[in-house]
């Protein structure tokens, strides 16, 4: 049950005890969509570049429809919206193993795909969402800068946590049963725990600034400071597609692309850890400095990854990898709470969202495509240009914070 205001209360008693544990399975099977149709298709259908682009299906229909769903949500209210989206998503994923194992044509398979991201549920930002409702309309404002740092930090610590547990789980349900299980597995996550999130009563928060009911023109959503958070948070995305795809044709010659979300999963042991570290940080370490420093870190274990030739070489440099993951991801969603437009914020934390689904999506089916026509080896070397993009962004992100600081 929703508390209400305290000035001393703990955010875990405003929202209620039930809700961190339901918002953070609720969010599971939006990570294992695209593992998990990349794992069925190419096993079904014998084709790497065939289940990339199933994968880039799920994320081109969420990237389109993905922040409809955020805007639908400011607008309506996340129960509104949440309910029967939730529903339809868990019906499409259940579906997909009987089309994708059938006689369908590959643009059969293409269309659930592309319906499967177009009705993903939208859990993270709107988690995100509520809880900066909740600190913001609910808690003293002296506590709100220290409790948002700690929030984000959680978020996303959960995001990463479940962006590696997604794959694992993918990986040990199709290593141990059948590839199939996986997304059948995220149908029932979805019916069960999505629809349980939707109700929440967290979900009847009103979500927008309390001292600013009307919403910012939606053209601040395209200012530039918001927007090369957007293009690094994409970075991030193409990362997860490119290190995973690039990792599940490495595994099927070293002997079977199943288990290519178990290795996957090393990269979540560092990355969760200073995830949630980060709310440690002191404030002399700004946003943007922690951007490029850990972008950085990414860039140069991309590096090392592409030339990686063992099992156990690869293992390590995913477990070092982590550590540049994390803290990114803290300071991007940071970012872009602090500069959602006023009434905006299920919108721009949607897209946010959204931006990492679509990017592990496109560079799925990109380097499915290498992988099948260039071999492996060149396929391993797209994390680092991945990683890249994130530490550009981030460069980016500081000149325009110092510029608009100087204005």
């Amino acid at each position: 049950m929703l508390q209400p205001r305290s000035s001393s209360a703990s955010l875990i008693a405003l929202a209620g005890r039930s809700y961190f544990p339901i918002a953070f399975v609720a969010r599971l099977p939006f990570a294992m969509m695209v593992v998990g149709v990349l794992t069925l298709v190419v096993a079904a259908r014998d084709s790497v570049a065939l289940g990339g682009i199933n994968s880039a299906s799920v994320g081109i229909g969420s990237a389109l429809f993905g922040p409809l769903v955020g805007a639908a949500a400011d607008k309506y209210g996340q129960r509104a919206v949440l309910v029967p989206v939730g529903l339809a998503n868990a019906v499409l994923l259940g579906a997909l193993p009987f089309v994708v194992q059938s006689s369908a044509p590959d643009l059969a398979v293409l269309a659930m795909s592309f319906l499967i991201g177009a009705s993903a549920p939208q859990v993270a930002p709107m988690s995100r969402t509520r809880l900066v409702a909740i600190i913001r309309n609910r808690m003293e404002p002296k506590r709100h800068e220290r409790v948002l740092s700690g929030t984000m930090a959680y978020e996303s610590a959960a995001d990463e946590t479940v962006f590696i547990v997604g794959p694992f789980l993918v990986g040990v349900l199709a290593s141990a049963i059948a590839p199939w299980v996986a997304v059948a597995g995220a149908s029932v996550l979805t019916f069960v725990f999505v629809t349980a999130f939707a109700l929440h009563p967290t979900g009847r928060l009103t979500l927008g600034h309390a001292s600013d009911p009307r919403p910012a023109p939606a053209r601040q959503l395209l200012r530039p400071r918001l927007v090369v958070v957007v293009v690094g948070i994409l970075g991030i995305g193409f990362f997860f597609g490119s290190t995973l795809t690039a990792l599940t044709a490495f595994m099927a010659d070293h002997g079977g692309s199943s288990r290519a979300g178990l290795l996957y999963g090393l990269m979540g042991i560092g990355s969760a850890g200073l995830a949630l570290g980060s709310a440690a940080f002191p404030r002399a370490f700004r946003l943007g400095w922690r951007w490029l420093l850990f972008g950085v870190v990414l860039l140069g274990s991309a590096i090392v990854f592409a030339s990686a030739s063992s099992v156990l070489a690869v293992g390590i440099v995913l477990a070092v990898m982590g550590i540049g993951i994390g803290p990114t991801l803290v300071t991007q969603y940071s970012l872009g709470s602090d500069r959602s437009p006023v009434g905006r914020s299920a919108t721009t934390m949607t897209i946010l969202g959204s931006a990492v689904i679509v990017g592990q999506s496109i560079a799925s089916a990109v380097v499915g495509e290498v992988a099948e026509r260039a071999g492996t080896p060149a396929a391993m070397a797209f994390p680092a240009f991945s990683a890249a993009v994130v530490v550009l962004a981030g460069a980016a992100n500081l000149v325009l914070s110092r510029r608009d600081a100087l204005r």
